[in-house]
């Protein structure tokens, strides 16, 4: 397969992911689509990540995210039926 497509797909790859993340974050939701509201907080973002609070912002982001993920996937466990049970009585 040719280098650019593979890069292209990579790249589509990589925005279907982030919008993933901008749906599971219910940032769609609680802005009702607005586009240019999610983008403004996303350049909000960008301005305390160019700022002093940096390391600190990322620090707690981080936590915060991984936190989420853990709790989901811990969710997610609880909710599929075990292995060689039936939901037949």
């Amino acid at each position: 397969m040719r280098e650019w497509v593979v890069k292209r797909r990579e790249r589509t790859k990589q925005l279907i992911e982030l919008g993933g993340l901008v749906v599971k974050a219910g940032l769609v939701e609680l802005t009702h689509d607005d586009r240019a509201t999610l983008y403004g907080a996303f350049l909000a973002v960008a301005v305390k990540l160019r700022g002093e609070d940096r390391k600190h912002a990322l620090v707690r982001w981080q936590r915060k995210g991984k936190r989420a993920f853990e709790a989901e996937q811990e969710a997610s466990r609880h909710q599929r039926p075990a292995r060689g049970s039936t939901d037949v009585e």
